[in-house]
């Protein structure tokens, strides 16, 4: 789960009180985007919103909030404009306004279910708007992506259905009656990774894709060889038929093969290739694997055109490292440039009249690692 919503669930669970900081909207340079949050505890934080002072004085903010009489409205939500020049040092020079909640199951019995609702959505992939309201005490309600309130029977916030369809991202609006509000789009864990093998680069390559906004199906004969301490978006699937495994994953899954077996990873490599609706595919190894692999695979009918969806070796080039974390950390960059690339399509998808940007990267990144990975 990203980490400041597992933060807060974890807090609530406590009873313990945190401030919630969005980085509602910015403008010129600043050091993250809308939508960036940060959770403050009375004496400890949770993810980021951009360091250095900016933090420091989001901070002070925040654990003023929590010494307030939380039955106080002014103690529960504020609304802060902060120049990173000026008044904080900071080189960035731009403004960001962020939008301060308080989080304290004592005054709020809605916040539990609300937190709830959101890790489901984040659990099945979809994305959802949480509505809060600035000016006034009307409750925070989740909205679908077209303007469709979550819950049954919300009240009129004087909020329409237009403003959620419309809006790519966080951002501040009014509703019908003038008061301000924070329309913040909570992103699901998208894209899942279907990952191959538990050994050591394996068990690597997961402990980063942990920190990212992903969810990964590990798999793997070997039951032991899992670790007991994983984070919420790792599933494990423990199975003597990891073959089956990959039809089981979503459409436009990113395929990671690195078993123990090479007979096995061939196996794996001709069912992935025969799905129409991988993301991307990547098989640990050298070329000279990657040439004996398509020489098979052309045998038991793979095309050379399925066999072009296929990189091997994996990793972007200018790491060569062979330790596991080395191998990790290349092919994690190499994923994050893929969703990069998915992330501008979007967009230009959406705006149609931008001109093309998504040549400055390439699906496949060149690959020329080092035979020893294997």
């Amino acid at each position: 789960m990203t980490v400041w919503l597992a933060a807060l669930t974890d807090l609530h669970s406590t009873a313990i009180p945190a401030v919630l900081v969005t980085v509602a909207t910015s403008q010129g340079s600043t050091p993250r985007e809308a939508g960036a949050r940060m959770v403050f505890t009375a004496d400890g934080q949770y993810d980021t919103i951009g360091g250095g002072h900016l933090e420091w004085r989001a901070a002070q903010i925040a654990r003023d909030m929590l010494e307030a009489d939380a039955t106080v409205f002014g103690g529960i939500r504020k609304f802060e404009r902060i120049a990173l020049g000026p008044s904080l040092g900071q080189c960035c020079g731009g403004v960001v306004f962020l939008a301060f909640e308080r989080i304290d199951q004592r005054v709020d019995t809605r916040a539990g279910s609300l937190l709830t609702e959101l890790e489901q959505h984040w659990r099945n992939g979809v994305d959802v708007w949480r509505a809060v309201a600035l000016e006034s005490d009307d409750p925070t309600l989740l909205y679908e992506l077209e303007g469709e309130a979550c819950e049954l029977g919300a009240p009129d916030n004087g909020l329409d259905a237009e403003q959620f369809r419309h809006a790519g991202n966080t951002h501040v609006t009014q509703d019908r009656y003038g008061h301000r509000w924070l329309l913040d789009r909570c992103r699901a864990h998208q894209p899942q990774v279907v990952l191959f093998g538990a050994g050591h680069v394996g068990a690597a390559i997961v402990r980063v894709l942990a920190t990212l906004p992903c969810r990964v199906l590990w798999v793997d004969e070997r039951d032991d060889m899992f670790p007991a301490d994983l984070p919420m978006q790792v599933t494990v699937e423990a199975t003597d038929v990891p073959n089956a495994v990959v039809d089981m994953a979503e459409p436009g899954a990113y395929f990671l093969v690195m078993t123990h077996s090479h007979a096995l990873d061939q196996q794996l490599s001709e069912r992935i290739l025969k799905r129409e609706d991988i993301g991307w595919y990547g098989l640990i190894g050298s070329q000279t694997k990657r040439k004996q692999f398509e020489h098979r695979l052309l045998d038991r009918g793979i095309t050379q055109e399925q066999l072009n969806k296929m990189t091997c070796p994996i990793g972007i080039p200018g790491i060569y490292g062979k330790e596991p974390a080395s191998i990790a950390l290349a092919v994690v960059a190499q994923l994050l440039q893929l969703w990069e690339l998915q992330a501008l399509r979007v967009v230009k998808a959406q705006q149609p009249s931008q001109p093309d940007r998504t040549d400055t990267f390439t699906a496949r990144p060149p690959t020329h690692m080092l035979d020893g990975r294997s």
